[in-house]
């Protein structure tokens, strides 16, 4: 039972707004914001979107609202005192996080993702 009340301790601490994915291996967050997604004909824009942010180790996973197709399993390397950026970054593929904001503008296969978010 205490392991359980210990767990969940964790995890709660893991989901404040002052938290910052960088400095942690285990970060939930909720980021609020504009956000969209284009693959041919279908395109979906959320002005009022969510995503939240799960990352494990070094490994983010970005769940979106509004039936836009999930980002799993993008690596990030340390860009600055508070800043991640995903490895292999460039125009095509950007996505940015610290403890306040989300930036994404990512192409993949013909998927268009991007997200102005802020929690």
């Amino acid at each position: 039972m205490m392991f359980v009340f210990s767990l969940l301790a964790f995890v709660s601490l893991a989901c404040s707004k002052d938290d910052d994915p960088v400095d942690n291996d285990l970060f939930v967050g909720q980021y609020k914001g504009h956000i969209t997604y284009t693959k041919g004909e279908t395109h979906i824009d959320a002005k009022d979107g969510k995503v939240e942010v799960v990352k494990v180790g070094k490994n983010y996973n970005f769940i979106f609202s509004d039936d836009i197709p999930n980002l799993t399993g993008v690596q990030f390397e340390k860009e600055g005192e508070n800043t991640v950026i995903n490895i292999g970054s460039d125009e095509a593929h950007l996505i940015k996080i610290d403890e306040s904001t989300l930036f994404i503008a990512y192409t993949k296969d013909g998927e268009i993702w991007s997200a102005n978010c802020s929690r």
